[in-house]
């Protein structure tokens, strides 16, 4: 083992961040999430959260996980596929097919073993994966887990989309794989240019990640694709519930014949053990929270854009977001671990985002927000943040 000691031990970025002070990962909350959570003894603004529906706290979602516990009780000791099946999951993927507008869905343990089991299940030799450089590292995963050719395009570039299409012959199969939302940077696909894609080259799929999508965007939060009116044109739509759905796992919804094929041959479904019967029950209790009350997608966006108009009028670079997700731009990898330490010195809670996450040069705080965030909240966080990123020299 001395050889792999050797080389596992230049890896020394963290250590390097623990000895001054700044490292940003693994800190303790000590209590439910919500917009302020208790950490290391005090209280702090949550802004690095997912739970854009603000649901991991309600007390219907864990009420709804309890009861599942004390019935089916904590875990179902097997895959789906001999003895793992529950009742709650088979509803759960009926109403998801019918929230997402697909024939079917099928539920698998995480949300990163959708897509790690589904692309790789799909794709032969002979076929084309077609990423977004963007993509979610669980897409990365399940691209180098498949033996289809792999390609990919700039960032949002359809230009070299196309250049990608017209590499692959035209009886391949050639399956685009995008972000609805992408999670660092808060933008969204251009699906209805990449549909008019699939239309111009035969033999083209789209599957569209929704993690980030679903509970924020579209009617009831249906998601991206349904915020486009493109749900029936996208063939594969995948999501997790450890986001808007206060929750662990996740989903793929397609078309009969797509989810019966995955029912058989996805391996990261064939091989795992089921949800939880408390995670089942949580997701499908979200799932109803979020479709009889309209008014909280609607408090997420009025405070998502209300935090959009106070960064920009502070001078922060934000890109070109659309979403409650707002990357707060440094540039810089040491300067953003000291951003994200200083931020919580001042009771602000932030993700540090560095490589392998994004390239040396794109290095950003990620600030997120909840439905259950207030204007007054989000002034104390920006009135810290402008305080530290002027500090740094970052802002001016």
């Amino acid at each position: 083992m001395s050889l792999l000691h050797d080389r596992l031990a230049k890896y020394d970025l963290p250590q390097q961040m623990m000895e001054k002070g700044v490292y940003p990962y693994f800190r303790e909350i000590e209590g439910k999430q919500g917009t302020e959570v208790e950490m290391e003894g005090h209280n702090v603004l949550m802004f690095g959260s997912n739970a854009y529906t603000g649901l991991t706290g309600d007390d219907r979602v864990i009420n709804a996980g309890i009861e599942a516990m004390k019935k089916y009780g904590s875990g179902c000791a097997g895959s789906r596929f001999l003895n793992g099946t529950l009742d709650i999951h088979v509803q759960l993927e009926k109403e998801l097919a019918e929230f997402i507008g697909k024939d079917e869905a099928l539920c698998f343990s995480t949300g990163f073993s959708v897509n790690s089991g589904v692309i790789p299940a799909l794709l032969t030799r002979n076929d084309f994966i077609i990423c977004d450089d963007r993509d979610h590292a669980s897409i990365v995963d399940g691209r180098r887990l498949s033996f289809a050719k792999s390609l990919h395009f700039k960032h949002n570039d359809m230009k070299d989309l196309e250049r990608c299409l017209r590499r692959c012959p035209r009886n391949a199969v050639k399956l685009i794989v995008v972000d609805g939302v992408f999670s660092m940077e808060g933008d969204l696909a251009k699906l209805p240019d990449i549909i008019a894609l699939k239309h111009k080259y035969p033999n083209t799929v789209v599957m569209v990640d929704e993690a980030h999508g679903l509970g924020v965007f579209g009617r009831q939060g249906r998601g991206v694709c349904d915020h486009f009116n493109l749900t029936k044109e996208v063939d594969i739509i995948m999501g997790t519930f450890s986001k808007s759905l206060a929750s662990i796992g996740g989903f793929v919804a397609a078309d009969k014949i797509l989810i019966n094929y995955l029912r058989h041959n996805a391996r990261t479904y064939i091989f795992s053990a089921s949800d939880t019967p408390a995670a089942t029950a949580s997701a499908l209790e979200a799932l109803h929270i979020i479709q009889n009350e309209p008014e909280r997608i609607q408090s997420l966006w009025e405070v998502t854009n209300y935090a959009l108009g106070k960064f920009r009028e502070a001078g922060f670079e934000i890109g070109e977001t659309e979403s409650p997700i707002i990357p707060l731009y440094v540039r810089d990898v040491e300067k953003t671990f000291i951003v994200t330490k200083r931020a919580f010195d001042e009771g602000v809670f932030i993700n540090a985002v560095i490589p392998p996450a994004c390239a040396p040069q794109d290095t950003l705080v990620r600030f997120a927000l909840m439905a259950t965030h207030t204007k007054e909240q989000v002034d104390r966080a920006v009135a810290a943040l402008v305080k530290v990123f002027k500090e740094q020299g970052i802002i001016k």
